[in-house]
């Protein structure tokens, strides 16, 4: 039996009783309302975990209670050890990777004028920035190439020696331990900006897998931990798991850009890794962002053709797609922060509009809260610095 508490404003007076059967609560010999004052009629409904009252008055306000005891919430958010104690969900230094622009070239330290505090690095500069990652405790970095050469197929892509190769091994030599992550798409490397291989303005993809599959080989062999194919061909990561099975790279593994939607949120990123396309658009490959179920089979897709991690990108206006997911697997799961969205809280902030310290990190933690227990974001050594002084 549940009790119950009835309150109306106008009389001042508390009416109380305890469901039973009929679904109505009889008033309390005990209790007066006032003269002329009506009882109201109360029906309960069934809701998620207990009977819901439905009131006939606007003005009435119900307050559950179970035996003799009001349920106080506030109580634990007292304090901010009770807090402490009791989150749900916490944002570790363990949770972040931090994406980064290598560029060909010497003394290049770039910035992206679109994202600010985000720089194109050479790889003599490109150590300064890995310092400061490794300084901040972050283990793991997400490596994107600009190459001096671009052709029609991406051939840099896959060359042994190409400027994502160099930077993988250069990092390998540097910290070992740290976790590497190369990207996989032709975008940056290709003449035409598209992520895949073209014939007659189509982007095929059948055709692209085997460039795909060099690329993810080649930086496999470079030392590279996971790969992160983005280029969203059907198929892919079932034929880049194919190949590292092939050259006996069986312990490599594919973080999949899963639920990967056209977004408008990428520009920035586009300056950054010069990567815009020619030509058209990407929605015939990337997903439409009205579809979340469709996000679901592209989720189940990645993780029957041999993905380990997968994702959903962008991470903010996509938080209900990273809860559907959530619900559907027990693989991990990443997101990616990505540079729209790093932009939006940079600029609001140097307005002067948003305090940048609470709102990114409410953001890291929405999308913790999401189901993510990955964050690749521009944040990041912010967010590993912030999180430092609050243990101190």
């Amino acid at each position: 039996m549940i009790s119950s508490i009835l309150y109306h404003p106008s009389a001042n007076s508390i009416l109380t009783g305890s469901i039973r059967s009929g679904g109505q609560v009889p008033p309390s010999p005990n209790r007066s309302l006032g003269t002329g004052t009506s009882v109201p009629t109360i029906r309960f409904v069934k809701g998620d975990r207990y009977l819901r009252p439905q009131l006939n008055n606007r003005e009435n306000m119900y307050v559950e209670k179970r035996g003799n005891n009001m349920i106080r919430l506030r109580r634990l958010r007292g304090s901010e050890a009770i807090r402490n104690m009791v989150r749900e969900n916490r944002v570790n230094k363990e949770d972040l990777v931090y994406p980064m622009f290598v560029a060909e070239g010497t003394g290049i330290k770039n910035p992206v004028d679109s994202m600010p505090g985000i720089y194109q690095y050479s790889l003599d500069t490109f150590e300064e920035e890995l310092r400061r990652v490794a300084d901040a405790g972050i283990s793991a970095v997400l490596l994107f190439g600009i190459p001096a050469h671009k052709d029609e197929v991406g051939s840099s892509a896959y060359d042994d020696q190409g400027i994502m190769q160099k930077a993988v091994r250069r990092i390998k030599e540097l910290y070992p331990d740290m976790i590497v992550i190369a990207d996989i798409c032709l975008c940056e490397y290709t003449s035409h900006g598209h992520c895949g291989i073209i014939h007659d303005g189509k982007i095929l993809n059948d055709e692209t897998l085997p460039y795909l599959g060099k690329m993810a080989v080649s930086l496999a062999k470079a030392g590279a931990d996971m790969v992160a194919p983005s280029d969203m061909m059907d198929g892919h990561t079932a034929y880049i798991r194919k190949a590292f099975d092939d050259n006996g790279l069986t312990d490599v593994l594919i973080m999949g850009y899963s639920a990967k939607f056209a977004s408008g949120y990428y520009a920035p990123f586009r300056d950054a890794a010069h990567s815009a396309p020619q030509f058209g658009d990407r929605r015939t490959y990337q997903m439409d962002p009205a579809n979340g179920r469709e996000a679901l089979r592209e989720c189940e897709a990645d993780i029957a053709e041999g993905a380990d991690i997968i994702m959903v990108k962008p991470a903010l206006a996509y938080l209900d797609v990273v809860k559907d997911v959530r619900n559907h697997t027990d693989y991990p799961i990443a997101v990616y922060n990505v540079s729209g969205e790093y932009s939006m809280v940079k600029a609001a902030a140097a307005n002067g509009w948003i305090d940048e310290k609470r709102i990114v990190m409410e953001n890291m933690t929405a999308m913790k809260r999401a189901g993510a227990g990955i964050i690749i974001t521009y944040h990041a050594i912010d967010v590993a610095h912030w999180l430092e002084s609050e243990s101190i």
